[in-house]
């Protein structure tokens, strides 16, 4: 069985392809709007961690919308979700795609869809989605990512990643400038996975 997993390049994503792997065939696939190359980043991680890897193309207007939200809002979190939920339904939608999974933590709050989502979206798509870190704690999650990936962490802002946050920054960039990215996001870590540890101590 194959399980495609939601991919940006960091930590959390990382891991849910790794505890997966021992009962599917993983892909991982990353979203992009067309507005930066983040496919390729996150296809340069895929390649270190040894998994297949593909780009879904999203539509722009997802990002459009999520762009007046952000705006509307003062704050990230109601536009990241929905990004969310429409990357969980367009690789929901592909036919030959059974098992959507992603990177979501127990505490997470962003992004994470409601159970009235997966439900809704599992019966109209006929595809199971799957959090395999849901039950994991932010503590449990880097103990297992201290033990079986390699990673680097920095700010948002000079960290390379591909997930929805970085096409979003650079729209408001486009329309609004630097100020505005640092007026609507809080400073906060993102990581890049870089290797398997246990590859590259064989």
């Amino acid at each position: 069985m194959k399980a495609s997993v939601l991919f940006s390049g960091g930590k959390d994503s990382s891991l849910s392809a790794l505890l997966l792997e021992p009962f599917f065939e993983i892909e991982l696939v990353t979203c992009n709007f067309g507005l930066l190359p983040t496919g390729e980043v996150a296809a340069k991680t895929a390649r270190e961690l040894h998994f297949s890897h593909r780009v879904l193309s999203l539509e722009r207007n997802i990002l459009e919308k999520a762009y007046q939200m952000i705006v509307s809002d003062g704050f990230p979190k109601n536009a990241i979700n929905y990004i969310h939920e429409k990357a969980v339904e367009t690789l929901a939608s592909d036919p030959k795609v059974k098992f959507v999974a992603d990177g979501t933590r127990r505490d997470d709050r962003v992004p994470v869809l409601s159970t009235a989502q997966v439900r809704s979206i599992e019966d109209r798509f006929g595809t199971q989605y799957i959090c395999p870190l849901k039950g994991y704690s932010r503590k449990a999650v880097n103990i297992l990512v201290e033990r079986y990936l390699v990673i680097e962490e920095g700010p948002s802002e000079s960290t390379q990643k591909a997930d929805y946050e970085t096409e979003l920054r650079e729209l408001i960039r486009q329309k609004q400038g630097e100020e505005k990215i640092r007026e609507l996001f809080p400073e906060h870590i993102q990581s890049h996975a870089l290797a398997r540890k246990e590859r590259l101590l064989k």
